[in-house]
């Protein structure tokens, strides 16, 4: 296992809140959670030169913890760490910020963490990370 919060293992996406995010409130739905988070965990991924990691790294847990609502056209921050690099699984922990609006200051919306799984083949079996991943997570 890996611990790479040392090592700065962060992506970052900054979006703003699209109407299709929302309910007929102007409120965002839980779901955009996942997007903006998973939109940071791809620049990452890019960032490091992973580009086929999604195809090969399922989510097999996913906790998130709603702290405040995002509102229609507002700015958002997504953060994505990487914690824990194990054998064959990755941590991640996240967090979405809600930039100032309309008065509003900037406040964090919501926050998890989430597990992914090395799976090579079709046959969805776990098995390690390649070599030069770890590499490319851990430089």
């Amino acid at each position: 296992m890996t611990d790479t919060r040392k090592q700065g293992t962060v992506g970052v996406h900054h979006t703003r809140v699209e109407w299709v995010d929302t309910d007929a409130a102007g409120i965002y739905h839980n779901t955009a959670v996942v997007r903006f988070v998973e939109s940071a965990e791809a620049a990452l991924m890019r960032e490091r030169g992973l580009h086929d990691y999604f195809q090969k790294a399922p989510r097999v847990r996913y906790e998130v913890e709603f702290d405040a609502p995002l509102r229609f056209g507002q700015q958002v921050t997504a953060v994505v760490e990487l914690i824990r690099l194990g054998a064959s699984s990755m941590t991640f922990s996240f967090e979405v910020w809600g930039e100032e609006f309309e008065g509003r200051p900037r406040t964090l919306a919501a926050h998890g963490s989430y597990v992914t799984v090395h799976v090579a083949d079709r046959g969805h079996r776990s098995s390690r990370w390649p070599d030069s991943w770890r590499a490319a997570l851990t430089a």
